[in-house]
């Protein structure tokens, strides 16, 4: 009850309070993805775009990727889609936490920018969902990615080479950050990463899927592996939604 007395206004505070230390974050990796959007070609403004309107490291890289290797726009539409497709999970589940009647403008508005971290701090928030909370998230997040973005490409632009190279390599870093600690306490999650691996290894070398770009390779191993994942490794879920009536009430920590 004590949310619902609560107003617009300090619901968007929280939101920005709790977006502040994700922006923070979010400038700094995509600086170093600002490195691939200037590999790709593209001109400060242009990282800034792509930043703002995907915000999604692995869609962005994949496209920046396949962007380089002058692919058609048909590929870039395809390997982004696949690369982002986790977020149309995350906006269902993010869509059952509105209060019935909420408006679909607000409903469009929040799914424009559901991100992991956004995402789990929605999430965590008790009772039904408030859209000025994730607005607040989002008016430093965003920018935070975009800016970043858009620096990370004029850096690339003036630095030396062998320091823009160096900054590339920060960026596997990142990826490698994601999937190690699911890694390693989930086996199936360890045993798909290293298919993985040696998946793309063999697809480089085989005689059809080699004569495919890197993008369209990387598009069909993405849906074959998560198709294996589901069909062989489901996922129990014996929890049921979140229960307002849990112990411990309101329980956001503002």
């Amino acid at each position: 009850m004590h949310t619902l007395l609560k107003s617009n206004r300090q619901i968007f505070l929280e939101g920005v309070h709790d977006g502040t230390p994700i922006a923070l974050g979010y400038f700094v990796v995509s600086f170093t993805l600002g490195i691939a959007a200037r590999n790709a070609g593209l001109d400060p403004l242009q990282g800034f775009l792509a930043s703002f309107f995907n915000n999604a490291s692995a869609g962005e890289y994949a496209g920046f990727t396949v962007i380089t290797a002058d692919a058609p726009y048909l590929e870039i539409v395809l390997i982004t889609l696949v690369a982002n497709a986790r977020y149309m999970l995350m906006s269902c589940v993010v869509s059952q936490k509105f209060r019935p009647g909420t408006s679909i403008w607000h409903r469009i508005f929040v799914g424009f920018d559901i991100t992991d971290e956004i995402f789990g701090i929605t999430i965590a928030r008790h009772g039904s969902l408030n859209p000025y909370y994730n607005y607040g998230a989002m008016a430093l997040a965003l920018p935070g990615w975009s800016l970043g973005t858009a620096l990370g490409v004029v850096a690339g632009n003036i630095l030396p080479g062998s320091v823009v190279s160096a900054l590339s390599v920060a960026l596997y870093g990142m990826f490698l950050w994601v999937i190690i600690p699911p890694a390693r306490t989930n086996r199936v999650v360890a045993g798909l990463v290293l298919l993985s691996f040696a998946l793309s290894l063999a697809a480089s070398l085989a005689p059809v899927l080699s004569s495919c770009s890197s993008g369209t390779r990387t598009i069909i191993l993405t849906v074959v592996i998560a198709a294996l994942g589901a069909i062989l490794f489901p996922i129990d879920d014996q929890t049921g939604p979140i229960e307002d009536e849990e112990e411990g009430g309101d329980g956001h920590a503002a």
